[in-house]
């Protein structure tokens, strides 16, 4: 269970599934597995695309997560610092990069702040722009847009999810180039993604499912973080923006979208 992104079904998702007679359940998402917890501290669970439950107080270590939960992050906090930096290879004059995050959970604050601490050494001003609701999220955009050489950054969160269409328009509109954490925001129009092959997440969640219904127990499976990142890239977006991507970056890239 996931929640797409809003609270409220998240919460219903998670007591309906608590009610059946589960031997283990599959979380994905921060809300997700928020909600699961607060409604059982029993059941296993097993989640995907968490970036810091030690931070937000899912689990007790990754070696050792210690209760009834267990799974696999979506990034390590460094990410966040590699965002900033391809975004400058692809839009070399961008100089002021607006940072969308969720300042309510830790994570949120994690990945700006890494954004923060590498893009002075590129010749990149940040500022945060904290997401709330629809209407607040395209009033401070439209305002960061008004001065030249602007960016958008799109961190990982479950409002990121829930406001993926808006955010990417937005950026269409105001012609700023903009790096996102998932390759489905490309696939819908964003300029680029950089982030973990979820498919190879979903197979090692799959697994720990295996290893927990033959009776081992989530709290002594350690949780993983990912072992391949992609690189995707939407030439059409390119085109759009006046972006002539750099072949190196082509090169690099597991995915084009023309």
């Amino acid at each position: 269970m996931g929640g797409g992104g809003d609270p409220a079904t998240a919460r219903k998702d998670a007591e309906e599934l608590v009610a059946l007679p589960a031997d283990v359940i599959l979380a994905n998402g921060q809300l997700g597995l928020e909600a699961l917890l607060r409604a059982t501290r029993s059941v296993p669970i097993v989640f995907n695309g968490t970036v810091d439950p030690v931070g937000s107080g899912f689990i007790d270590s990754l070696a050792r997560p210690g209760g009834n939960a267990t799974g696999f992050v979506l990034f390590e906090y460094a990410l966040a610092g590699k965002w900033v930096e391809l975004l400058k290879q692809i839009a070399p004059t961008v100089t002021r990069v607006a940072v969308l995050r969720d300042a309510a959970f830790p994570a949120g604050i994690g990945q700006f702040a890494v954004t923060q601490s590498v893009a002075p050494s590129i010749g990149v001003d940040v500022s945060a722009i904290n997401m709330r609701d629809a209407g607040q999220i395209e009033q401070d955009i439209t305002k960061f847009a008004r001065s030249p050489n602007g960016g958008l950054i799109l961190t990982a969160s479950a409002l990121a999810v829930f406001h993926q269409k808006l955010v990417v328009a937005l950026a269409a509109q105001h012609k700023l180039p903009a790096v996102y954490h998932r390759r489905y925001f490309v696939a819908s129009g964003g300029l680029m993604s950089y982030g973990p092959d979820i498919d190879e997440q979903y197979r090692g969640a799959a697994r720990y499912v295996d290893r927990i219904l033959k009776g081992e127990q989530p709290a002594d499976l350690p949780v993983q973080a990912p072992t391949k990142y992609e690189l995707v890239i939407n030439l059409k977006t390119a085109k759009a923006l006046g972006l002539s991507v750099p072949q190196s970056l082509l090169s690099r890239a597991d995915q084009v979208i023309e």
